[in-house]
């Protein structure tokens, strides 16, 4: 098993897919679509593009739906929700499915639909994702951070490191037989330097900024958490993320 990491869904090579991929976005979006799963809802669709969103969540009752808008960490008007886990209560989310347009994640998943697999992952379903890769050892894995904008960010990357260091401290494999690129190298050493205090690192992280700015401390303590979620989303077609049983 070889581990790749990339900063952004941009830096991705643009001539191959791997045969597992794995979407990360901290802050917010594939810790809401854990959240989500985790709560009982049905599925998670995701869209770049917002009309496409409204058009295709027409075809579903009102009751059976929750149109999820984020831009700029903020709500979307006219949306339901604005990607925040901490509103995905069981509740809110039961049985429903979430169609979900974010600025930065939804690209990533966009990216890499044409995986054989397509997961995604986030500090807080961490270890179904490394129990999944243990189990069923993919050859090549594509661990995308979402960034911002096509830029780095530090939270997206941390989290590919979380996933590689615990493969590699479940294995028998040195670092440089699991290491695909100097990127998941990189990915581990954020992650070891910041792995005891993960909520100051979002503190630093620009995006985790610019949602404090927005009033979004309760979320950053929530994406903070590692693997308090047992929860594994997997792409069922393009763009249809639900929970493996």
């Amino acid at each position: 098993m070889k581990l790749f990491v990339y900063h952004t869904p941009e830096l991705t090579p643009k001539d191959k897919v791997p045969e597992c991929a794995i979407a990360v976005d901290v802050l917010r979006a594939t810790t809401t679509m854990a959240t989500v799963l985790a709560s009982g809802g049905e599925a998670v669709q995701v869209f770049s593009d917002l009309d496409k969103l409204m058009q295709e969540s027409e075809s579903w009752p009102a009751e059976k739906r929750l149109r999820v808008g984020e831009r700029g960490g903020a709500k979307v008007p006219g949306f339901d929700l604005g990607n925040s886990p901490l509103d995905c209560t069981p509740e809110r989310v039961q049985g429903r499915r979430l169609f979900i347009s974010t600025t930065n994640g939804t690209r990533a998943l966009e990216r890499v639909q044409d995986a054989k697999v397509v997961l995604t992952a986030a500090f807080v379903n961490r270890s179904a994702v490394v129990q999944y890769l243990l189990e069923q050892q993919p050859e090549t894995v594509w661990i995308v951070g979402s960034g911002w904008e096509g830029s780095f960010s530090l939270e997206d990357t941390a989290c590919a490191g979380a996933i590689a260091q615990s493969v590699k401290a479940q294995t028998n494999l040195s670092l440089d037989e699991l290491a695909g690129n100097d990127e998941l190298i990189s990915a581990i050493a954020l992650y070891v330097q910041w792995q005891d205090n993960l909520l100051e690192l979002l503190h630093h992280a620009s995006h985790g900024k610019r949602l404090l700015r927005l009033n979004c401390l309760e979320d950053l303590k929530y994406c903070a958490q590692t693997d308090i979620l047992n929860v594994l989303p997997m792409q069922q077609e393009p763009g249809v993320l639900k929970k493996v049983p």
